[in-house]
């Protein structure tokens, strides 16, 4: 019998090991932080259930253009809504929590064993796990996976203190509502903080080093995004690179390069995120890293060392859960012989959790912009859709790239509300070569925002 060693429980750790463990595979899991890794305990799981509160609290802010009207016990209009940020972050690591324990008993039920401890390698076929009371037990493996993530990024001049400066894993520890919050930094993660805290009415302002929110993102989908966030009373600082964040008392006080300052209550840092692979032994065991200290593996999760496998964010591939998964998987499939299909990062989709939402599937307006895929595109807004005019839906679009001549469809974008829901249709579209008149022919309910996929793809027909 295989026995298969991974290190790092969360997404790419732990649906590794469920596949070994199908795969008839004896399993041992080595984990310090606890199964579900950071996307469950400090990342995806906590930030997405802080944003389905702030999604409740922009809907009742914005419903009064649908006839309701709030009241208090006494009949009298409601002078807002206030957040109670204690129950909330309560709620959102109990969720966590509860989460990592349906992970380990799914792993119990499968007879995968995990050892509490951190884990390195001893050679390619041994990894050592350094146990919570010093002691170390030896694993002898005929493949190891490391899955052991990554950390936020943080500079010497802007050292996180857990209370008032604070990395986005440390932001579930605010009790108080911050009476201004400054984020640091424009990308994803700090696109959704300052969304999501804007929303739960908290001054926020947005500090980006480059022109525009999510430079990373479909340029058309950010400058959405921007201006929504604007009209909604986000300070949108652009060109604002951050030279220091200091903190006084109950001020935190962040200096940018020319000079300018920005004092609020609190900061939040997103400055992106560093590997977590010093000191596993990888470079000792024959295992290549990049200039930036990922593990460098091909389509199907293999390092350069035999039988090393790698996944997840240490692998800085697309650092998205779904992805961790994924290549866990393969890794898996590939070493104990099942079928399997390398992967193919033009199929990934992903969704950007701010108020719009941005999800993404297959080829990008860049790529297109730049000659690098030929691409027909056609952008329609939400704001003509039946459904999205009764909800007050008046930001956001379906955009579609198609071949030209074949008419496949190679790539979406949606930005709307629920767009993670939205995009599924499209990923199925480019994960299976449809054509656009395969997409518009099939049935979508009336009135839906679903809808204006289908009608983008209907006016991508070619007679």
């Amino acid at each position: 019998m295989d026995h298969v060693v991974i290190i790092g429980g969360g997404p790419g750790g732990y649906e590794s090991a469920l596949v070994a463990a199908q795969l008839g595979a004896e399993v041992t899991v080595v984990d310090s932080d606890g199964l579900g890794g950071s996307a469950v305990l400090t990342d995806c799981v906590p930030s997405k259930t802080l944003i389905a509160t702030a999604e409740v609290m922009t809907e009742v802010a914005e419903a009064g253009e649908l006839g309701v009207v709030l009241q208090d016990r006494e009949g009298d209009h409601a002078a807002g809504v206030r957040v109670d940020l204690a129950r909330l972050n309560a709620r959102v690591l109990q969720l966590a929590a509860d989460q990592s324990a349906d992970i380990a008993r799914r792993l119990e039920k499968e007879g995968v064993r995990v050892v509490e401890g951190r884990g390195r390698l001893d050679g390619p076929e041994t990894v050592v796990a350094t146990l919570r009371d010093g002691t170390e037990e030896r694993l002898a493996a005929d493949a190891v996976l490391v899955a052991t993530g990554a950390a936020p990024r943080v500079l010497p001049a802007a050292q996180p203190d857990g209370e008032r400066i604070l990395t986005w894993e440390q932001v579930y520890g605010i009790d108080e509502v911050p009476s201004h919050l400054i984020v640091v930094g424009s990308g994803v993660t700090g696109a959704e903080f300052a969304s999501a805290y804007l929303a739960l009415g908290i001054e926020v302002t947005l500090v980006s080093s480059r022109d525009r929110v999510l430079p990373g993102e479909d340029a058309d989908a950010a400058a959405v995004l921007q201006d929504v966030s604007v009209r909604r009373g986000m300070n949108v600082l652009s060109k604002a690179r951050m030279e220091s964040v200091s903190r006084s008392g109950d001020s935190v006080t962040v200096t940018l390069t020319d000079g300018r300052t920005v004092e609020g209550s609190h900061c939040i840092l997103a400055l992106g995120s560093v590997p977590n692979t010093a000191g596993l032994g990888l470079v000792e065991a024959g295992v290549d890293l990049d200039e930036g200290g990922f593990v460098r593996v091909d389509r199907v999760s293999r390092t350069s060392a035999r039988g090393v496998y790698a996944a997840g964010d240490c692998t800085g591939v697309l650092m998205l859960a779904s992805v961790a998964a994924m290549q866990g998987r393969i890794a898996m499939w590939h070493f104990l012989g099942d079928a399997v299909t390398p992967l193919d990062l033009r199929k990934v989709s992903s969704n950007v959790f701010t108020a719009p939402e941005i999800a993404t599937v297959g080829c990008s307006q860049k790529a297109v912009d730049d000659g690098e895929v030929q691409a027909e595109v056609l952008t329609l807004p939400l704001k003509g859709n039946p459904r999205a005019k009764m909800q007050g839906v008046r930001d956001g679009f379906v955009k579609l790239f198609c071949r030209p001549g074949t008419g496949s469809v190679v790539g979406g974008v949606v930005v709307g509300p629920r767009a993670s829901e939205l995009i599924h249709p499209v990923s199925i579209a480019v994960a299976e070569a449809l054509t656009a008149d395969q997409l518009a022919q099939a049935f979508t309910v009336y009135p839906s925002m679903s809808g204006s996929i289908a009608e983008a793809a209907r006016r991508m027909h070619h007679v």
